[in-house]
């Protein structure tokens, strides 16, 4: 790829320099809400906290430089750390020990080259066959979760990890250490964000309530009342560091890796190939593997854990105006120079008010107006954006991924099952059919039946197809004409089945016909020995031959009512 068509994987169509302000504030944004949230999922996946700043900085610019995704931002988060910290206790490895620190970024490395074969093997392109509901419910889900797990947080207790149920029993548990103070200041960060984002969405209110959280340290010392502030942090950049491979933990990190590298991609792909529909543009899956890749590679590099889609931190910059990956470049030098100079101030951020940050990010980032969009125009797809979304919620990511994908893959079925059709009429005063359920004003012709069957014709819904017919034969009935023009394949099964209702109407008087169907359906009923319908007539161009056929002429004699309209 030469210089010009990269720099074009960086910049949407459009992008004008005065966006270029808005890109370099997001990325500000970014690495001061990564502070409390690196720091809190280090700490979960096994690594001091500390760590968790060393995985917001090269890593975010790795994947910046890599993707082809313009807004979405990578780094520590929650479901890969979660899952880390689950691995190395599984194995008998104390959190935060030596052992942890140098079993982590091993871990790390081998779901860096586990992505790796997922990019060889192009795997991502899989991701393009998952359906917008999949994406609706299980970024919904991921988002609820998260919250879940940093609620109690708001209001000074520990964050907590697993389903939604060990969710929901942490939380409890957690009430023992419920500060009020701290609860009335996250829960009113949330509601300000919200609030003042609907008011003045061009006001950085993640950064004036950071601001806020200073002062109210400095100026009214918040600690001495119990609220939690975030630790203290020692400055300076990370070095890169030697792998130290444990060849008696391997194999039980490889499967471990496995699941958290699949965790990464699905999560990831689903969450920013959501954003480029919505932007109109569209993701190179490779690409975006690679990146996935190389990022968690650096990250094993420099110690860390498992790096991943952030959802909350995109939906902020997505908030602020980001138009483009420079954000991720300045989230990198920006966590640099904190990493350098500004540790001192870390130390004077109050836990509450930056989870409450994180909290209203999250909610924005859920995805209900689809869900009520599906209710209105699609049962089916409703069930299946709830039920990916439960699944993530009950079982984890990657079964709340399958359950969608599993879900949708039967809608797909139940809709060549029984896809849309419906009996055709005449319009007074309109010229062709229309459906007699759409339009009051149309009328049935007398003794004739128009069938039309938006699907190909297979050995699944072939009953369908003719049950529906013969409910609809009466003593008047003299004609049935298929009105075929939405089927374009049919199999062996069908074509036996059409050839044996012909043979069963024409014994009862009445006349069978095929129309508005292309020459690839005819080519088939040939090859599977249905030609006879053919050679008999059966098949004609369009209903207007038929009607010539069958010598009626216009106006045609309708029905007095509409039995059909509802």
């Amino acid at each position: 790829m030469n210089l010009k068509n990269y720099i074009k994987t960086k910049f949407p169509a459009g992008y004008k320099p005065l966006y270029i302000p808005k890109d370099i504030i997001s990325g500000i944004i970014v690495a001061l809400v990564s502070i409390p949230i690196s720091m809190g999922y280090a700490e979960i996946a096994g690594l001091p906290m500390i760590y968790g700043l060393y995985g917001s900085l090269l890593p975010i610019l790795v994947y910046g430089l890599t993707t082809t995704s313009y807004d979405f931002v990578f780094g520590v988060d929650a479901a890969p750390a979660a899952l880390t910290g689950g691995a190395i206790a599984s194995v008998g490895i104390i959190s935060k020990s030596d052992d942890a620190i140098n079993a982590v970024p091993m871990l790390t490395f081998i779901v860096g080259l586990w992505l790796m074969v997922f990019f060889l093997f192009k795997a991502g392109r899989a991701v393009k066959y998952i359906s917008v509901p999949v994406m609706g419910g299980f970024i919904t889900g991921i988002c609820l979760e998260i919250i879940m797990m940093q609620l109690p947080k708001l209001f000074g207790g520990k964050p907590g990890t697993g389903e939604l149920p060990e969710l929901i029993i942490h939380l409890f548990k957690e009430f023992k250490d419920f500060n009020l103070i701290s609860f009335s200041l996250g829960i009113s960060t949330v509601i300000i964000i919200l609030l003042i984002r609907k008011l003045l969405p061009k006001l950085p209110m993640s950064v004036v309530m950071l601001v806020i959280g200073y002062l109210l340290t400095a100026k009214l010392h918040i600690a001495d009342y119990g609220v939690k502030l975030l630790p203290e942090t020692a400055s300076g950049l990370p070095l890169p560091k030697l792998l130290e491979i444990d060849l008696h933990l391997l194999p039980d990190l490889t499967f471990s890796a496995l699941t958290i590298a699949i965790v990464i991609m699905s999560e990831t792909m689903l969450a920013s190939r959501s954003n480029a529909i919505s932007d109109g543009y569209d993701l190179n899956t490779d690409r975006e593997v690679l990146a996935y890749s190389l990022a968690n590679l650096t990250s094993a590099v420099f110690g860390c854990c498992p790096v991943n889609a952030s959802v909350s931190r995109t939906t902020i910059v997505r908030q602020f105006g980001g138009k483009s990956q420079l954000m991720s470049i300045f989230a990198c030098i920006s966590m640099a120079f904190i990493l350098i100079f500004c540790t001192g101030f870390i130390p004077m951020l109050p836990v509450p008010i930056l989870t409450g940050i994180i909290v209203a990010a999250l909610l924005s980032a859920c995805e209900f107006h689809l869900a009520k969009r599906l209710w209105s125009i699609s049962r089916s797809d409703f069930v299946i954006f709830i039920s990916a979304m439960l699944g993530v919620l009950f079982f984890g990511t990657v079964y709340g991924v399958v359950i969608g994908v599993i879900l949708s893959f039967f809608a797909v079925i139940r809709q060549a099952v029984y896809p849309q059709r419906n009996f055709l009429g005449i319009r007074p005063g309109h010229e062709g059919f229309y459906s007699l359920k759409a339009h009051e004003d149309a009328r049935p012709i007398q003794g004739i039946i128009i069938y039309r069957f938006n699907g190909n014709l297979f050995f699944a819904n072939i009953d369908t197809f003719v049950k529906e017919l013969e409910s609809e034969i009466d003593e008047n009935t003299r004609v049935i004409i298929i009105y075929g023009s939405g089927i374009n394949n049919v199999d062996v099964t069908a074509a036996d089945r059409l050839m044996a209702l012909n043979k069963s109407l024409n014994k009862r008087g009445i006349l069978f016909y095929i129309a508005e169907n292309d020459g690839v359906v005819n080519a088939e009923l040939e090859r599977y020995g249905a030609g006879e319908l053919i050679t008999a007539g059966v098949i004609r161009k369009d209903v207007n031959e038929i009607m010539k056929v069958i010598r009626l002429k216009e106006p045609y004699p309708l029905v007095d009512d509409n039995p059909y309209y509802d």
